[in-house]
């Protein structure tokens, strides 16, 4: 017997698990990841935790599919992007702890380089907008702020630069067209470090990752970590994992991931496509084909605060005692009472962009109940989507007639039917929901030949159920419009 190790290393939490041939899950583990607030706006994780419950995960999850380490012949990672720490390469010690992705310290950089007129160039470059969200500010921030640095020493990364330079002892520097297109450094064209944009933000190139191919050999892990050599033969940021998970493999294909945020791709084929809405371009995976490199491009729509609203409502406000009681909770009543909240705990994100924005409740009167307020938030990650996916129609030829989904949130049922109502196109929800984990699992499996088809995999997956918009339909879209206006008036708050 033999399996596939995939790592999903997200902003919540660690997770292993242990694949089969059949695709089954045989052993998996889980540890949540501590969440540092030095500062309202700011975000941290240490990332030596991150790498004792990688560890931890691992060797639980193989304990618990009763397997040995040699058994495994491919493991897969993929991570939470954005987030990047620096650290020393001789102690192997991280110099600051990592910033995430949801960390908005930087947003006077990004204002400033808006100010001096880089906005234009930054895109054409990168593909995306600036803002905090991505890395390069962060990485401008800690080689600004930490003290007594010696950039002979100095290595910097996402995190699963990190985490493979960890697994391989030190001997492997990399990281993955997908993560690397998420640092506003990489030129989206040649798919190698800008030297333009090096310059512009002071980011030594030496100190940097190299850029390799999603799918290929990145390493072996260290044979003192697990007993045993295991070849690590793919990365991928979250959404790409979750991307390539779903098959969607080609343009009319796309995929919505409501995880901490929610994440709305959908693959373009091997052209860049630039929209005009404001979402970002960005690769979905590479690989080597006939002795050249093959790139896969997406559109995303990224919004940052999704399930962490639900998250809020059960540990800051109280309102809830789990995320699964607020599909009871939004059935109880039959609208939302006027009531429309704007989720923008870390600002907004596409199509808007504003890191200034707050989150906010609007049309609170004397009858609102609890119910209303819980109902709010639900249809308001739903809007959201709703924003992302006209952005998408607009930006795209290819007809958008499906939305596949993935993540916690997408459990709920009221919010998938409602997702579908406000829409007007069909919900698919898989019934493997890990979709992420399944990616990189199939995509490290097909790197190395555990599996031989693509195509197959894919139409493996088992579909749990199909929402088709109802009778709620002109509710929420009558709502949409009212939900907008709310969501300018949250607009440009800490301005």
């Amino acid at each position: 017997m033999s399996y596939i190790l995939a790592l999903d290393l997200g902003t919540t939490g660690n997770r292993a698990f242990v694949f089969d041939a059949l695709g089954k899950i045989v052993g998996q583990a889980y540890k949540e990841l501590t969440q540092y607030y030095p500062q309202p706006g700011w975000l941290e994780h240490d990332a030596e935790e991150i790498w004792q419950d990688t560890c931890w995960v691992i060797q639980t999850a193989i304990a618990n599919a009763k397997i040995i380490p040699s058994e495994i012949v491919a493991m897969g990672v993929t991570v939470q992007r954005e987030t990047c720490l620096i650290w020393d390469k001789t102690t192997g010690k991280p110099l600051h702890q990592a910033i995430v992705w949801q960390d908005r310290r930087t947003a006077p950089l990004c204002n400033q380089l808006q100010a001096q007129g880089y906005g234009d160039e930054i895109y054409d470059r990168t593909g995306l907008v600036i803002d905090a969200y991505f890395s390069a500010t962060k990485l401008r921030w800690l080689l600004d702020h930490v003290a007594g640095i010696d950039l002979k020493n100095v290595l910097a990364g996402t995190i699963d630069t990190w985490i493979l330079w960890k697994l391989t002892g030190g001997k492997i520097h990399a990281t993955d067209h997908s993560n690397a297109s998420r640092t506003m450094l990489m030129n989206l064209t040649s798919c190698t470090w800008d030297d333009t944009l090096l310059e512009l933000l002071q980011i030594p190139a030496h100190i940097l990752p190299q850029i390799q191919p999603s799918l290929g050999k990145f390493g072996v892990t260290d044979s003192t970590l697990l007993g045993a050599e295991i070849p690590i033969t793919a990365i991928l940021g979250d959404q790409q994992a979750a991307l390539f998970g779903h098959g969607c493999d080609r343009p009319g294909l796309m995929k919505c991931t409501y995880g901490t945020g929610s994440f709305l791709v959908a693959h373009t084929g091997s052209e860049i496509v630039r929209s005009q809405n404001r979402l970002i371009s960005t690769v979905a995976w590479t690989q080597i084909r006939n002795g050249s490199l093959d790139v896969g491009y997406a559109l995303e729509g990224s919004m940052f605060t999704s399930g962490a609203c639900i998250q809020w409502l059960r540990d800051s406000m109280k309102l809830i005692k789990s995320a699964a009681e607020t599909e009871a909770i939004a059935n109880q009543v039959t609208d939302n009472g006027g009531v429309y909240f704007v989720p923008a705990f870390s600002g907004l994100g596409a199509p808007h962009w504003d890191m200034s924005a707050r989150g906010a409740f609007f049309g609170i009167t004397a009858a609102v109940q609890p119910q209303h307020l819980v109902r709010a938030v639900l249809e308001a990650i739903a809007y959201q989507v709703k924003e992302v996916v006209v952005a998408i129609s607009g930006s795209c030829s290819a007809a958008v007639n499906k939305l596949t989904v993935d993540g916690g949130a997408c459990e709920n049922n009221f919010l998938m039917q409602f997702q579908a109502d406000v829409l007007n196109i069909s919900v698919q929800r898989p019934v493997m929901r890990d979709t992420t984990v399944q990616g990189i699992a199939m995509a490290a499996g097909l790197a190395v030949g555990f599996w031989d088809s693509y195509e197959t995999l894919v139409q493996q997956r088992q579909i749990d159920r199909y929402f088709s918009p109802g009778v709620g339909s002109e509710y929420a879209t009558a709502n949409f419009v009212i939900w907008q206006k709310a969501v300018e008036r949250a607009k440009y708050w800490a301005n």
